[in-house]
């Protein structure tokens, strides 16, 4: 890769979302001069999710950077395997290891969520006053906008993984720590960044970080961005 070229970026949306949640950081990367690109995933099956993420690198000059946030951090950690990925950013992700399940980590530390959700028709939506427990510290009117686009998931995505191999193992990994997340525990969050060896950095932001807080997103980025470009391993 040379000195002058920059990574692409590929966001990967987690649950009651779609690549339109990273609208406040999408624009300063691109007038950074990077290749960026959000991935649209169904949320229907695990394997089709990882499928579309290594379709969307296609769209893209390589190498890329992926970046998840929460179920995102499972559908980059299957993807990026790929040999066109040389980086991961997660944002208050989950993280499996071979053979775990997104839901057999979340079962460990219960959070408030998901009190606040129900299941109808197949799938997980998020009940109206359950959106605080969400995106707590946007403003009303962007919670309500949350609760009124949130794209609900099969009622056992969480439970489909079945990893025999984990990009983290072998790519560099950056980890943005949501320390009022009241969906990903934050001390998950911590024990996956801790055995991942992630380079991490902590923020008091609710599970939402790249609309609560872009600027700590857009910078972790840049600073991955730069780690892969001067060709360094973290």
């Amino acid at each position: 890769m040379s000195t002058t070229s920059k990574p692409s970026i590929v966001f990967c949306h987690g649950l009651w979302a779609d690549g339109s949640c990273f609208s406040k950081v999408i624009p300063a990367l691109q007038a950074d001069g990077h290749e960026v690109i959000a991935v649209q995933y169904g949320l229907n099956n695990y394997a089709d999710d990882v499928a579309t993420v290594k379709r969307t690198l296609g769209r893209v000059s390589s190498p890329s950077i992926l970046v998840g946030h929460s179920y995102g951090g499972a559908t980059i950690t299957g993807a990026g395997t790929d040999g066109r990925v040389a980086g991961l950013v997660y944002i208050a992700a989950v993280v499996p290891d071979v053979h775990e399940t997104v839901q057999s980590e979340l079962n460990k530390y219960p959070t408030e969520i998901f009190s606040h959700i129900e299941v109808a028709g197949g799938r997980v939506w998020i009940k109206p006053e359950g959106v605080k427990y969400f995106a707590g510290d946007l403003p009303e009117h962007e919670q309500k906008l949350v609760w009124a686009t949130h794209y609900p998931p099969a009622a056992d995505l969480l439970e489909q993984q079945n990893l025999d191999e984990v990009a983290w193992k072998s790519k560099p990994s950056w980890y943005i720590l949501a320390r009022k997340d009241q969906a990903v525990h934050p001390d998950l969050q911590r024990f996956l960044a801790k055995r991942m060896n992630a380079i991490t950095v902590e923020t008091d932001s609710s599970h939402v970080t790249m609309l609560s807080q872009p600027d700590v997103v857009i910078e972790v980025i840049r600073k991955a961005a730069a780690a892969v470009q001067g060709g360094q391993s973290k």
